[in-house]
C-alpha cells in the first residue's frame, strides 16, 4: 500500500457545538467538501479520522465528502477513546472493537477501512483479546490493515510478537507526536520502526501551531482564531522556552527559501528517514495548500544541521551509554 508523505487529518471538521472540537476548526460540511477535495486534487491520497472526534461527525461528514472517490483514497480511522457512557463504549475490548469497527463504517459510509488503528493503549485489556479482534476483522474483510497510535516501543514490540506468536495480522503502521519541538519518539520509537520495518506517520507535526511562527514570547498572535490563542495552551507539551528558541532558528531558514515556517518545519519531518507521512490539518484552504507544498521543499544539508543543533533532545539513558560503547570491536586477531 502506497500512502502520500503529506496525509491528511479530520479534527478540524465538525464539532461547533462541541466543548473541545469547536477549537479545533469546526468546519461545516461545505468547508469539509472544499478541503477534502483540494487535498485529493493535490494529490494526497492518506486521509486520517477516528471516532472520537467531534463525538463522531467527523466520520459522517468525511464519509459524505469522499463520496465518489473512494478508491482514491487510503482511509484510516481509529478507536480506544470513549463514544459514550456506557463502559464497554471505550477500550480495546473484543466487544468494543466490533461495535466501533461497525460504527465507523457506518458513519464513513464505506464497508471497508483501508488502516484501523488503536487510539492508544487499553492498560485494562490482554493485547491478545484486542488483536485477535483485530485480526478477525482483517479476516473478515472489513479491514486491510492495522495500525497503532501513541505506544511506547515496547508495547508495539510486544504486539508484533503476540501477532507473529499466533500467525495474526499484524500493526504495519505507528502514528506517533513528532515535531521539531518535541523529538521524544527518536529514543525508542523511530529505532524500533526502523528495525521492526513499521511505517511511522507523525501528528501535530507543528506541535499545535506553535511552529507556524505565528506566536511571540509575549503571549502575542497574529492569529486570534488559532486554537493556541484561544484556549492559551495546546494538549501537546513541550519546552516552550527551548521551543522560541527553535522558532528563531526555523524562521530563517524558512527566509532563506522564501516560504513559511510552517513549511519548513513540515519539511524538516519529511527529511527523517523513518518518517512515511505527516498529518496535516486546516481550518483555511491557504493552510491546506502551503502544508502540502511542503513535500516539494528540499531543505539543503546547511538548513537540516542548524534545526537539528537547536531542537536536538538529550540523549536518554541507556541510549548515551550504547552509543559510547558502540564502536568498540573485537580485535581481529581475537576472532577465529
Amino acid at each position: 500500500m502506497w500512502v502520500s508523505e503529506i496525509s491528511l487529518g479530520t479534527m478540524t471538521f465538525g464539532g461547533k457545538d462541541h466543548p473541545v472540537y469547536r477549537t479545533m476548526g469546526a468546519l461545516g460540511q461545505e468547508q469539509v467538501n472544499q478541503v477534502v477535495g483540494t487535498a485529493l486534487d493535490a494529490g494526497v491520497n492518506f486521509i486520517d479520522t477516528a471516532d472520537v472526534y467531534a463525538d463522531g461527525e467527523s466520520e459522517e461528514m468525511l464519509g459524505r465528502a469522499i463520496g465518489q472517490r473512494r478508491r482514491d483514497v487510503v482511509l484510516a480511522t481509529k478507536l480506544m477513546a470513549p463514544v459514550g457512557s456506557g463502559p464497554n463504549d471505550q477500550g480495546l475490548s473484543r466487544l468494543h472493537v466490533m461495535r466501533a469497527l461497525e460504527d465507523s463504517l457506518r458513519r464513513l459510509k464505506t464497508d471497508y477501512v483501508d488502516l484501523y488503528q488503536i487510539h492508544n493503549y487499553d492498560h485494562v485489556t490482554p493485547l491478545e483479546e484486542t488483536l485477535s479482534a483485530l485480526d478477525d476483522a482483517v479476516r473478515q474483510g472489513k479491514v486491510r490493515y492495522i495500525g497503532c497510535s501513541n505506544l511506547a516501543a515496547w508495547q508495539i514490540s510486544k504486539a508484533l510478537g503476540i501477532s507473529k506468536l499466533h500467525n495474526q495480522a499484524k500493526f504495519v503502521a505507528n502514528q506517533t507526536h513528532y515535531s521539531l519541538v518535541s523529538r521524544d519518539a527518536e529514543r525508542d520509537l523511530v529505532p524500533m520502526a526502523e528495525d521492526e520495518g513499521l511505517s511511522l506517520t507523525v501528528w501535530s507535526p507543528l506541535a499545535g501551531g506553535f511552529l507556524s511562527g505565528k506566536f511571540d514570547r509575549g503571549g502575542m498572535t497574529t492569529e486570534q482564531d488559532s486554537r493556541r490563542a484561544q484556549v492559551g495552551v495546546d494538549f501537546v507539551q513541550f519546552d516552550e522556552e527551548k521551543g522560541f528558541k527553535v522558532v528563531d532558528v526555523l524562521r530563517v531558514v524558512a527566509a532563506r527559501h522564501e516560504v513559511s515556517p510552517s513549511r519548513a518545519a513540515i519539511a524538516w519531518l519529511l527529511a527523517q528517514r523513518a518518517v512515511t507521512s505527516v498529518i496535516v490539518g486546516a481550518r483555511k484552504l491557504e493552510q491546506l495548500t502551503d502544508n502540502i507544498a511542503a513535500s516539494d521543499l528540499a531543505l539543503t544539508e546547511q538548513d537540516l544541521a542548524e534545526l537539528d543543533e537547536v531542537s536536538r533532545p538529550p540523549v536518554a539513558y541507556p541510549n548515551w551509554i550504547q552509543q559510547a560503547f558502540g564502536p568498540a570491536r573485537i580485535p581481529a586477531s581475537n576472532v577465529a
